[in-house]
C-alpha cells in the first residue's frame, strides 16, 4: 500500500511540475526588426527560400542556425535599400538555385521541374506494355458441349441434365 501511495506521489508531483521545467528550456524569441514594414518583407522573401539545412522547409519556418544567420542577412540587405529581387539575386549567387522553392526554368533545371512527369511517362509506358504482352499470352478458354450445357444451367437457374453414360 505504500509503494502505490509513494508511486502515486511521485506521478503527481512529476505531473504538477513537468511544465514549469519546460519553461526554462524555453528558447529567446527572435528579436523583430524596429520596422515592421521591415519585417513583413523579411517573412515574405523568406517564405520563398528553402531552409539549406532542413531542405523541406521554408527559410520562415525553420530554427536551425543557418536559418536565422539567412534571416539576418535578409533584414540587412533590406534595410539597404534593396529590392526583393536583387535579394533573391544574391542569395542564389551565393547558394545556387536551390535556394529558390520555385527555381526558374533553365537546362540546368529541367530534371527538377520534368523528372516527375518523364518518370510518370514511363510507368505508364512499361504498363501498357505488360498488359500488352500478357493479353497475347491468354489463350481463350475452349468449353465442351456438356461444360456449356452446364454453365448455361447455372445462368439460367435450371439444374443441369444428367451426363450420358455412353
Amino acid at each position: 500500500m505504500k509503494a502505490l501511495r509513494r508511486t502515486l506521489t511521485t506521478c503527481a508531483t512529476a505531473l504538477l511540475l513537468g511544465p514549469l521545467s519546460l519553461t526554462a528550456h524555453a528558447g529567446e524569441a527572435t528579436p523583430m526588426a524596429d520596422n515592421p514594414v521591415v519585417e513583413a518583407r523579411l517573412i515574405a522573401i523568406s517564405e520563398e527560400l528553402r531552409c539549406l539545412v532542413c531542405q523541406n522547409e521554408s527559410l520562415a519556418g525553420s530554427r536551425a542556425e543557418l536559418a536565422e544567420d539567412l534571416r539576418r542577412e535578409v533584414r540587412k540587405l533590406i534595410q539597404d535599400g534593396k529590392s526583393d529581387t536583387e535579394i533573391k539575386d544574391y542569395l542564389v549567387a551565393r547558394y545556387g538555385d536551390f535556394v529558390l522553392y520555385r527555381p526558374p526554368v533553365k537546362p540546368t533545371t529541367w530534371l527538377l521541374w520534368f523528372g516527375p512527369f518523364a518518370l510518370l511517362a514511363g510507368a505508364v509506358a512499361g504498363l501498357v506494355a505488360y498488359l500488352r504482352r500478357r493479353a497475347s499470352r491468354v489463350q481463350p478458354a475452349h468449353l465442351s458441349a456438356a461444360d456449356k450445357a452446364s454453365a448455361e444451367a447455372l445462368l439460367a437457374d435450371t439444374p443441369p441434365r444428367p451426363k450420358d453414360p455412353a
